[in-house]
């Protein structure tokens, strides 16, 4: 092949920058340019291509290498065995819960993770990209680069950038590929996305489709699957009590969920109990899959559950199998341990059990009993997301349920989980319940606790609406470059400052951990709630140390410091600054990048003013640190997502002190308070206003 014709500009070795660029237009040839500028272009030896380029000596020229400014060398590197990841053909969508799938992705995570410099990473990529599903291949590569340690301080692009069909109306690729034929970059229209594009008013599950099928979210739940990857080598897997996050994390996404229900009128969401009966929740996502040329199967309402045993996937799995697992939880749970492979039982220990109980229940490879426990949670989302073509006659692919990047946008993602919640609810409810003196701090109490947010009364919190642009052209293969926008409305909060009066009765300082929580007041039948109830709908949003001196501390906090969230230009670019990653702040992103979306911090609150009630707790510092030194380390969003290579920077358990069952007694949360505790009532108002793309560092504010 005349691979010599190619004028090159200018021709270097691969830096770690460049295995970025492995995510640009991912179903296009790997040497057709890529870059903003369309200006690097990869240098592959023949051996790594596919044999039909090679067979033409024209093709790389005629698609444009040659014209890039610059080239990286790739070099060439011996092939291992790609059987498995390749069982997955490149025209199928790929999903973490079904096993062949995993297996597949746990195989190329360790071919990647293998390699012994930038170099061979460049190469093996570069080789694996032409050969393996473009979905399998994004996914592997990402937790490698998060996983790798000369990689980890590169950023992942959000998938929405690399595969936008899986977060925008199907119907607006059309658009955009006209709009990128007649016009050039810089006088392109961002395309609107309407906020009710899936569905009408007609149902009422709609009313929150703002919250399920909002980008950042699904962002959200994607990347904390590649920070807490199912499967590959074990050490990237074994993490710090990985099975109680995966329980604490999904916790608050059903307390989350629950309190913007309630902000619409809505019932609090019900558990997924009988897997026999009808479905009355439907879902119809109008997405396409760019990869599969497939629409995204729809499930009508009343839709039923039924055995799956698909060839393709070498998948069977009953629903007996399912009821046969969760009553071997419940059975374990009240037996306090757990059986394992030896015949041998693990006690569910009060520090230990939740992580047990989360590693057995996801499940990943950390499981220590799959054959009795099986694979309850992942294969829920399996039967949900197959229940249209539970053989494959129809050759129909897998719903938005069994895709960890789509599956919140389904109402029944979280009636599957409230299912999964109230097992490890019914394991903590056989915990010993915290009494005083394990939720008092001596001679530390709270005063008072308010939020001011700019131009409104205090304690009054303010969301609305908001326009923002995202970027699609780096996921719209084979068509001009350049940069094409979407504009979607999200829910957005003004930012506020919490103000804590704290009193230090001691004669020394002392240091605390601030734990502020936000819960509804009242029930959907708008009545105060028991606080065995209530306890289950407090949302952490922030948490954080301070030292406190003798007498008198006033503690101010802004809302986007919060250790909850990541900055809002993680998942919307700031068009206005030009800046191509959204700001020098993200560079440090990966661990970083995994965190709930700053712009859902809080609930939409109703036009009227929805009342609830905001709790502060200052707990002692000798309860609740690990030492170990985090200087440094990813630790912006580290309720959810921990700190990479770090233990879990609190050692109470996740959600303390709102666990457990309350002691004897309590019946309300002013039952339930020490003097280390406050409870403010707010109220949450929406205003039904949109405001448009801002630019700059303007604060988040209704105007």
């Amino acid at each position: 092949m005349e691979w010599e014709n190619i004028q090159f500009k200018m021709s270097r070795p691969a830096q770690p920058k460049d295995i970025l660029l492995m995510f640009d237009r991912p179903t296009e040839p790997i040497f057709m340019p890529k870059g903003d500028n369309n200006n690097v272009a990869f240098d592959v030896p023949p051996a790594l291509l596919d044999n039909r380029v090679n067979a033409d000596s024209g093709l790389v020229n005629r698609l444009g290498a040659g014209e890039a400014d610059e080239h990286v060398q790739v070099r060439t590197i011996a092939l291992p065995d790609l059987t498995v990841p390749q069982l997955l053909s490149r025209e199928q969508n790929f999903s973490l819960f079904i096993p062949l799938h995993r297996q597949a992705a746990g195989r190329l995570i360790e071919i990647l993770m293998g390699m012994r410099n930038i170099d061979d990473l460049v190469s093996m990529s570069a080789a694996c990209r032409e050969r393996v599903n473009p979905y399998l291949f994004n996914y592997a590569l990402s937790v490698a680069i998060l996983h790798r340690p000369d990689t980890r301080n590169l950023q992942v692009p959000p998938l929405l950038e690399a595969f936008p069909d899986k977060f925008v109306d199907g119907a607006i690729f059309n658009k955009a590929r006209r709009e990128s034929e007649i016009f050039l970059s810089g006088s392109r229209q961002p395309l609107e996305i309407p906020l009710d594009y899936t569905a009408s008013d007609l149902d009422i599950e709609h009313r929150i489709a703002y919250f399920r099928e909002d980008p950042g979210i699904n962002l959200h739940h994607w990347h904390w699957h590649l920070v807490y990857p199912f499967t590959g080598p074990r050490n990237i897997v074994d993490k710090d009590r990985r099975g109680e996050i995966f329980y604490y994390m999904h916790q608050q996404i059903i307390a989350r969920y629950n309190f913007e229900r309630l902000s619409n009128k809505l019932a609090r969401v019900k558990r997924l109990l009988n897997w026999r009966e009808p479905i009355p929740e439907g879902y119809f996502p109008k997405l396409d899959s760019l990869v599969a040329s497939r629409v995204w199967p729809s499930r009508h309402s009343n839709a039923v559950m039924r055995d799956v045993n698909r060839e393709l996937d070498q998948l069977q799995v009953d629903i007996a199998d399912c009821e046969r697992w969760r009553d071997r939880f419940y059975d374990a749970i009240h037996q306090g341990s757990v059986l394992m492979p030896n015949g041998n039982r693990e006690l569910l220990t009060e520090e230990k059990g939740i992580d047990v109980l989360g590693n057995l229940l996801e499940a990943s490879i950390l499981s220590p009993n799959m054959n009795v426990y099986g694979d309850l949670h992942n294969m829920g989302h399996v039967l949900l997301g197959l229940c249209h073509d539970p053989d494959g006659r129809n050759l129909e692919t897998f719903s938005t349920i069994a895709d960890p990047a789509t599956s919140m946008r389904d109402p029944v993602f979280f009636r599957l989980h409230a299912f999964v919640d109230d097992i490890f609810q019914e394991h903590k409810s056989t915990l010993p319940r915290y009494d005083v003196n394990r939720l008092g701090y001596n001679g530390i109490t709270v005063r008072s606790v308010d939020i001011e947010t700019p131009g409104a009364p205090k304690n009054e919190l303010r969301t609305f609406w908001k326009k923002d642009d995202v970027d699609l052209s780096r996921g719209m293969d084979f068509t001009p470059r350049g940069n094409v926008f979407a504009r979607f409305t999200h829910l957005q909060h003004t930012d506020f400052v919490y103000k804590i009066q704290v009193e230090n009765s001691t004669n020394g300082p002392k240091v605390g951990t601030v734990r502020i929580f936000l819960a509804p007041k009242f029930d959907e039948r708008g009545v105060n709630m028991l606080f065995r109830d209530q306890r289950l709908l407090f949302i952490e949003l922030d948490k954080f140390t301070v030292t406190l001196k003798p007498k008198s501390n006033m503690i101010e906090r802004r809302s986007t410091d919060s250790s909850l969230t990541i900055p809002f230009e993680r998942t919307f670019r700031n068009l206005q600054l030009n800046r191509p990653g959204g700001g020098a702040a993200l560079d440090e992103f990966n661990f970083c990048g995994c965190g709930w979306p700053q712009h859902m911090l809080i609930p939409k609150g109703s036009p009227e003013g929805m009342p609830c009630e905001l709790f502060v707790m200052i707990s002692n510092f000798d309860g609740d640190k690990i030492n170990q030194n985090t200087e440094g380390a990813c630790a912006d969003a580290a309720i959810f997502c921990g700190i990479r290579d770090k233990l879990y920077p609190d050692k109470r358990s996740m959600g303390y002190p709102f666990d457990r069952m309350p002691r004897d007694g309590v019946n309300t949360l002013q039952d339930f308070l020490t003097p280390n505790m406050s409870v403010r009532d707010v109220t949450i108002k929406f205003t039904n206003r949109t405001v448009g793309v801002q630019g700059g560092e303007e604060p988040n504010r209704l105007t």
